[in-house]
């Protein structure tokens, strides 16, 4: 079990989201969250608080009778529950109610203990709300989104419970527990903030780092088929680009290597007195094997600074107003609003689209015969023109791969005013994660198949043995799922297994 209290790491996220992994709540986070509430209790009892006694939006300029102030909480929830489109995947909702439920401890929120204890249980049950995929600006938060997580946590929307979708109600009942009360500004503070866009972010960031530590490892394997020289992976040279990312990627690869039959050492070929005026194997392979430390060094810092400005996301405190019982204040800001995960999440998308593009360059350089020179035509081990090998895969592969390059446009940059021009600029930081989760599962798609690719091209050579042990156990992982092709045979059963791998 995992104790709430200051901050989580995205290694505690993935056993939250992806593990199931139960959460508890630290006393100290508990006493934040009641200190916040009374707080804002005492203080609210005379003063124009936005949300709190106030419309929402452009409608703050309207004060609300203290009669209707809870039916206000509830009006925000019921009237932004427009969402549209498939729902969300499960894991990144329940991203979205852990990150509004990282917010609420820090005790900036005025919430009270009951809508934190609800989250908790909603989590540790997987009792998950069905959120559509679209009505986010990602601005004042994740209002349309998050408003259908308020609407299941009410008892009035729907939820995932027990592999079946049902209304929220039902699993109120067969659960004992009760469904959500409103008390200051339950309704306004889970609605209000970035957690839908985090949790699809984070999400994205545990996926992309399983994607390019498979990327590598391909990588690896494609040298080892290829018989390149191991020196483009040789810490001098990497080391004088000044990068981080592409030195760490090297040394990896090196690494992985180290106990491998297949790689050449250039000193011991063609630093040599030679004879011949033509060299059958290449002196230089073709760029997609060799430069690899520099075309995934990128793609392994954009990783990494994504995964560092999603954790900061999750750990923050990001609604409106902040309710700070230390300094005897409420203030009125911005920090809903997603222009961090949004930015975040368009680089990260071009960066697997790029890795994605260097996979399907490597598939191509296993498939052509005339370029490798080693390998049949598209790795057909059966009968040339009865079979046909690997080759209709390829087709999926590269249009999944012209896919992404498309997604890659970033919607950073695309902001269009709205809410009677309140929200005059905003983050569209939602659309970002989620054509990000788009982009990484579409590579996931294309890696699939380069695997089969790999794992056929070591049995067209029958080089198993001479493998490093890092590349031979990959080897064996995708013979467990997918047998030598030789006789044709649907594929595509196959791609979904090792698509769907965490």
């Amino acid at each position: 079990m995992i104790t709430l209290d200051n901050r989580l790491s995205i290694s505690e996220v993935r056993r939250i989201l992806i593990d199931n992994e139960e959460i508890s709540i630290s006393p100290a986070a508990m006493e934040r969250v009641e200190r916040s509430f009374r707080f804002l209790q005492e203080f609210s009892a005379n003063k124009i608080i936005y949300g709190i006694n106030t419309g929402f939006g452009p409608m703050a300029q309207y004060r609300v009778s203290d009669e209707n102030l809870l039916d206000l909480q509830y009006n925000i929830i019921r009237s932004h529950s427009t969402g549209a489109g498939e729902p969300l995947q499960k894991e990144c909702v329940k991203g979205a109610m852990l990150s509004r439920l990282c917010a609420f401890l820090q005790g900036k929120s005025g919430v009270h203990v009951n809508a934190v204890n609800l989250l908790k249980e909603f989590i540790n049950r997987n009792i998950i709300p069905v959120v559509p995929q679209h009505g986010s600006v990602g601005a004042s938060g994740d209002l349309v989104q998050l408003a259908h997580i308020a609407l299941a946590l009410i008892g009035e929307g729907d939820v995932f419970y027990n592999g079946r979708r049902c209304k929220a109600s039902e699993a109120f009942q067969e659960t004992g527990m009760q469904p959500l009360k409103m008390h200051l500004r339950e309704g306004l503070a889970i609605t209000n903030g970035t957690g839908v866009m985090t949790g699809i972010g984070l999400m994205n960031v545990i996926k992309a780092r399983k994607l390019l530590d498979t990327a590598l490892e391909c990588s690896v394997l494609v040298n080892e088929i290829a018989s390149s020289y191991s020196d483009f992976m040789a810490p001098e040279l990497n080391s004088l680009k000044n990068h981080y990312g592409q030195s760490v990627i090297a040394e990896r690869m090196a690494a992985m290597s180290a106990s491998s039959k297949r790689l050449l050492s250039r000193s011991e070929v063609l630093y040599r007195e030679h004879t011949e005026s033509t060299f059958k194997h290449k002196v230089q392979p073709y760029y997609s094997l060799r430069c690899v430390p520099q075309i995934l060094g990128p793609v392994l810092e954009v990783v990494d600074n994504a995964e560092k400005v999603l954790i900061e996301e999750l750990n923050s405190v990001d609604d409106n107003p902040i309710v700070d019982p230390e300094t005897q204040m409420v203030y009125h800001g911005g920090n809903f609003h997603g222009d961090y995960v949004s930015f975040e999440m368009d680089k990260l998308k071009i960066a697997v689209a790029k890795m994605t593009m260097l996979m399907e360059r490597q598939m191509n350089y296993l498939f052509h015969d005339r370029i490798n020179g080693i390998l049949p035509p598209f790795l057909n081990m059966g009968v040339l023109g009865l079979n046909y090998g690997l080759q209709a895969a390829q087709f999926t592969a590269t249009s999944t791969t012209a896919e992404c390059q498309t997604l890659s446009n970033p919607m950073y940059v695309h902001s269009i005013p709205n809410n009677n021009d309140n929200q005059d600029i905003v983050s569209m930081g939602t659309n970002s994660a989620i054509i990000a989760a788009r982009v990484i599962d579409n590579a996931r798609q294309v890696q699939a198949i380069h695997l089969i690719s790999v794992a056929q091209a070591v049995d067209c050579l029958n080089i198993e043995n001479e493998l490093s042990d890092r590349t031979r156990e990959l080897y064996r992982k995708v013979r467990e799922l997918v047998p030598v092709i030789i006789d044709d045979k649907p594929l595509y059963k196959y791609i979904e297994k090792l698509s769907t791998l965490n």
